[in-house]
């Protein structure tokens, strides 16, 4: 099945999704055959870069004049966050599918506006959140999945940054709640620590938070300093039942992380077994197993995806891959052909992220736990 793709912001995100698509070969037997025909940003610099795509035949300043082209069948998404809701719902409208940038949606509201209208569109909608999608994750989801931990004791999972710690790094958009909102680190990194347990049905009953902010100001594009007003670092205590017991499920997102350059992680432990995975080892996966002696195992993980390439099974997958499998996964779902394998995440798992990192707000105010009453 062909599918004509379109993408709206062609920043950082949107150079990465020409990159996996033009290199779609390497999938082995996919059922969808993806070309990027058309791509929009107001700023010329940024489309001319894509005019070293043969296959885009469409470069639009404005977003409507890509979503009036016949031609394309799914649009891409990557703007500045208080510009999601807006965007998203024009595309829905047009008649397109959608894949969206977290945090989907600058705030609650805006998340559930956009998913109440892709039911009511009927719209294919999915949220992008790929480092799930490595062979690592892929195994602790697994592995978490497949029950045979024990009781389950305690879950930590984290997506940490270090760039921030710089006090004179200039200021971009995600550093003003006014584009960024108010969840701050949360909506920008948050999406991806969430995934995996959310796909594991652990909803959070109770979040305690703890938010921070460094530096409120930053130098500017244009000279002098300007207001940095989102939290830099989250740490979000919460309680979930699992089998009819409460666990604590420690939840991480920071972008002042010494030491840690673009680290995402994944740790269940249960009374039977344990298994974590962090990109900082990115082949590495440990396992525990109780026995009459304690032990971690490690094993070096190779290149296998849910979906299978033509890479050899000993080499070591990167970003530009799990980039690739995510898409991968995307287009399968859409046309009915992901089988058994991971999933992106859903507008119903976006909107809960948007209701937790809201109840982690409240938290932070009243320093207190919240109960989370999920709608």
């Amino acid at each position: 099945m062909k599918v004509k793709i379109g993408i709206i912001g062609c920043g950082l995100m949107g150079r990465e999704v020409a990159s996996a698509l033009s290199r779609w070969f390497v999938l082995e037997d996919h059922p969808c055959h993806p070309e990027l025909v058309a791509v929009c940003d107001p700023v010329a610099s940024r489309r001319d870069w894509f005019r070293r795509v043969p296959t885009v035949r469409l470069f639009a300043a404005d977003h409507h004049e890509l979503l009036n082209s016949s031609e394309i069948d799914v649009v891409y998404v990557a703007v500045p966050h208080n510009l999601h809701e807006k965007i998203y719902l024009d595309v829905l409208n047009s008649g397109k599918d959608l894949f969206a940038e977290k945090p989907f949606g600058v705030d609650l509201r805006a998340a559930k506006n956009i998913s109440s209208d892709a039911t009511r569109l009927k719209r294919f909608v999915r949220c992008s959140s790929e480092f799930p999608f490595l062979p690592g994750g892929q195994r602790a989801f697994e592995i978490a999945r497949g029950g045979g931990l024990g009781r389950l004791l305690e879950v930590r999972a984290g997506f940490l940054h270090s760039s921030d710690l710089d006090p004179n790094k200039p200021a971009n958009w995600k550093r003003r709640n006014e584009t960024c909102g108010e969840i701050g680190v949360m909506g920008d990194l948050g999406m991806h620590v969430v995934h995996i347990p959310f796909r594991l049905g652990w909803k959070p009953k109770t979040v305690y938070a703890q938010l921070q902010k460094f530096y409120p100001q930053r130098p500017g594009g244009a000279g002098g300093n300007v207001i940095c007003d989102t939290w830099d670092n989250a740490t979000l205590h919460t309680g979930v039942d699992v089998d009819g017991h409460e666990i604590p499920m420690r939840l991480e997102m920071k972008r002042l992380a010494p030491g840690e350059t673009n680290t995402w992680f994944v740790e269940i432990l249960g009374t039977e077994g344990g298994v974590k995975y962090s990109t900082k080892e990115p082949k590495t996966l440990w396992t525990f197993k109780r026995d009459r002696e304690q032990c971690w195992l490690r094993t070096d993980l190779g290149f296998n995806g849910p979906f299978t390439t033509i890479t050899g099974g000993i080499f070591e997958p990167g970003f530009p891959d799990c980039f690739l499998q995510m898409w991968a996964s995307f287009l399968a779902e859409r046309c009915g052909k992901l089988g058994g394998r991971f999933g992106c995440v859903t507008p119903d798992e976006a909107t809960m992220s948007h209701q937790l990192f809201e109840s982690a707000l409240k938290s932070q105010i009243e320093k207190n736990a919240i109960q989370i009453n999920w709608a």
